[in-house]
């Protein structure tokens, strides 16, 4: 299984990831290091370091099948959201629209979006329950809520599942200051560096916080329930700033606590009703506030230094990317210092009347620098040329009646414009040549990287398949045990099956009655001290009608010691025929991807069972007397032999009783013997005629009833034991 968790590398972002990566997961991470630290995630998980709304996605998505997507990217500044409200719907809506657009398209499972309480507004009618009325007073909020509407009619449009949290004031370890839930990392952050804590208003202000792992724990259940919609996510407490404070001060030593008015817009109430969420997915806040309190006081203690080093090192990183003022006026002095130098060439060279110095100059320069220093060139060649003119004894006046002056002067603005403007033209397309082939050499290496680890995979499914104990090779080696055309032998085959693939030694299978109202016990593991009900009831197990109605794999999240860990049904023609279940299954092996072996172990058995059922139905006139249920020779030695290798295997309790039908007709005698015994019974015949009937999975205190309801009928009955019928043993491999 697969998922994306966007912004995985922020605070929310790598509880969530790392979550599902303990579920065993493949984790991937989509992050612009915005606001999030790759040292926040120390796991194994794939990385890729662009925005949301980056095209690069789409070959993610197509080149990562994923199974779930959440969606925690975003701007989660508030008060940036009124200051630029473009950068936050750029992030908050077009990244949430992409991401929706490519989970649609490469058919994601399940989208989860988090949303906040921030779209009820100052609604503080409380507890706040999904279906009051949102009115945010923030850009974030309301992008939140037009989020929420999108993914809304994602589901309605393109029948994508989706789901959306309006989380509470979330907080915990490696929280920054910004956003909802900062209150907390603040205080903290001030509260460990010996600072006064600020404090806006009187303190009686509420709010509703929640621990991280709490939300990552209530994300993760999301992503394996089919609900859809919205849920508030909360533990339904108030607490108040000045309750707050002082759980804080239980912690470390307040400094002192600085008073300060309340801020416009602060909403003085705050609560979720977290009624929706634990009923439908079966979720509860595992921490208190002091609980959380403590754990994210000692992570800001024991980090606190770290977080100091690294703000320190980003500061040096940036006054190191600052643009240097001496690179700034470079060009201007090394323009200055060549005009000094034809100055000084005009002043003391009695040849410069051979080569226009100044004409020189001003081509280096603009050549050099373009039309910037070409202008300053030109200014000061002109300059220097009516000084050199007024210096030989021309008057000002005569200067500007003088054509050739005038044409000069011209000539040095003509081509000092014309070779600048050309350099930096020049110029302008090796800085977009340049641009273009970076582009096109990250996306190169983008592909490449992308080529790499799909190869990667590859290599690995290679390996497992070569390698794995559960790799295809064994499970054909193993599932050709079910490779019979008898649907006894192959419901017995299949608890060897399971037993070795799951590695569980507690295995049953129960087929269903024509009218799906019992289930009966045919094979289960032999195991002692393994005792299961013969027969079970539809209607007094609701998992057994759940199985029924789904026909989806039935997972006991619960532990309850009444219903198996695992039941699955087995399907013929889309009909639940039978129920395979495993009673227990050691924790280590209690994962996603035994629960994903046992599915395709029970389909393997599913298309057994159908092949061999299909293969029974065609043989029917072969294999009974007439239109009547009873077995012909063959076929009932067959049955014997089944069942006896199931007692010796499984442990699989079956009685065979001699029946003395008085010359009665096989038609007549049918209807009446049938009409006591269930469907998982047979009646056959031997070689000599005589007639049997094989109760299975009974034991001869069970087949003592059946004996009594047989008389009943005038049909005189009694239990065969291998001594008293030593022709229904076996000989040289054939019943005798």
């Amino acid at each position: 299984m697969k998922v994306l968790v966007t912004g995985g590398y922020g605070f929310i972002g790598s509880f969530v990831a790392e979550r599902f990566y303990k579920e065993g997961y493949q984790v991937y991470i989509l992050d612009n290091l915005s606001s999030g630290n790759q040292h926040n995630v120390d796991f194994k998980h794939k990385s890729f370091l662009f925005s949301v709304e980056d095209k690069k996605c789409e070959e993610v998505f197509r080149s990562n099948k994923f199974d779930v997507v959440v969606h925690l990217a975003a701007q989660i500044n508030v008060q940036t959201s009124m200051e630029d409200p473009l950068l936050d719907s750029t992030s908050n809506i077009l990244g949430l629209v992409n991401m929706l657009r490519l989970s649609s398209k490469h058919r994601v499972e399940k989208f989860i979006f988090a949303s906040s309480a921030a779209v009820y507004g100052r609604n503080e009618h409380v507890p706040l329950s999904e279906e009051d009325k949102c009115d945010p007073i923030s850009i974030y909020g309301m992008n939140k809520l037009i989020g929420e509407q999108y993914c809304h009619k994602w589901k309605e449009f393109y029948g994508l599942d989706t789901l959306c949290f309006r989380f509470a004031n979330v907080y915990g370890p490696r929280q920054g200051s910004i956003g909802e839930g900062g209150v907390i990392s603040t205080f903290l952050e001030r509260l460990h560096t010996d600072q006064e804590i600020d404090l806006h208003g009187d303190g009686s202000q509420t709010r509703d916080f929640i621990y991280v792992e709490d939300v990552a724990d209530a994300i993760y259940r999301a992503g394996t329930t089919d609900y859809s919609g919205v849920l508030n996510l909360s533990t339904n407490k108030q607490s108040s700033i000045n309750e707050l404070i002082g759980l804080l001060g239980e912690e470390k030593t307040l400094k002192g606590i600085n008073h300060s008015p309340k801020r416009k817009g602060d909403i003085d109430v705050s609560v979720l009703d977290n009624t929706r969420v634990k009923r439908r997915l079966d979720w509860v806040p595992m921490y208190s506030l002091r609980e959380g309190l403590a754990k994210t006081s000692r992570w800001f203690a024991a980090d606190g230094l770290q977080r100091e080093n690294e703000k320190r090192a980003r500061a040096a990183e940036t006054d190191t990317a600052r643009p240097s003022f001496v690179a700034d006026i470079r060009p201007y002095v090394e323009n200055l210092l060549a005009f000094l130098v034809v100055l000084a060439l005009s002043v003391y060279t009695t040849q410069s009347g051979m080569f226009d110095l100044e004409l020189i100059y001003i081509v280096l320069i603009s050549a050099i620098y373009g039309t910037k220093q070409s202008i300053l060139a030109v200014i000061l060649s002109c300059g220097l040329f009516i000084g050199e003119s007024l210096h030989n004894g021309r008057e000002i006046v005569s200067l500007l009646y003088d054509a050739s002056v005038l044409f000069h002067i011209a000539i040095y603005f003509i081509i000092g414009i014309a070779v600048g403007y050309s350099m930096d033209k020049r110029s302008k397309e090796v800085v977009s040549t340049q641009f273009e082939k970076q582009a096109v050499e990250e996306k190169y290496d983008f592909l490449k990287e992308m080529y790499n680890d799909n190869l990667q995979v590859k290599d690995e499914l290679q390996q497992q398949i070569v390698n794995s104990e559960e790799s295809f090779g064994k499970m054909y080696a193993i599932t050709k045990e079910l490779d019979s055309l008898e649907p006894e032998r192959v419901l017995q085959s299949a608890v060897h099956v399971l037993e070795k693939i799951m590695k569980s030694d507690e295995i049953s299978i129960y087929t269903m009655n024509q009218n799906n109202t019992f289930l009966r016990l045919v094979a289960k593991s032999n195991k002692t001290g393994f005792d299961l009900p013969r027969s079970l009831k539809v209607s007094d197990h609701s998992y057994l009608t759940s199985l029924m109605h789904t026909q989806k794999i039935y997972v006991e999240a619960h532990m309850r010691e009444d219903r198996p860990i695992l039941a699955a049904p087995i399907l013929d023609n889309g009909k639940m025929v039978a129920m395979v279940a495993i009673q227990h299954l050691g924790f280590e092996h209690f994962t996603l991807y035994t629960q994903n072996l046992f599915q395709v172990a029970v389909q393997l058995i599913s298309a057994a069972l159908s092949r061999s059922l299909r293969h029974m139905n065609s043989t029917y006139k072969d294999r009974y007397i007439g239109e009547t249920s009873i077995l012909r020779p063959p076929y009932f030695y067959e049955m014997v032999k089944s069942k006896r290798e199931a007692k010796q295997r499984l442990n699989t309790d079956f009685t065979i009783l001699s029946v003395d039908r008085a010359g009665v007709e096989y038609e007549a005698i049918s209807p009446k013997i049938a009409g006591s015994l269930r469907e998982a019974d047979y009646i056959g015949i031997d070689e000599a005629g005589e007639l049997f009937i094989i109760l299975s999975n009974s034991n001869e205190l069970e087949a003592a009833f059946v004996v009594e309801r047989l008389k009943r009928k005038g049909i005189a009955a009694w239990i065969v034991t291998e001594r008293d019928r030593p022709l229904l043993t076996l000989k040289d491999g054939a019943y005798v």
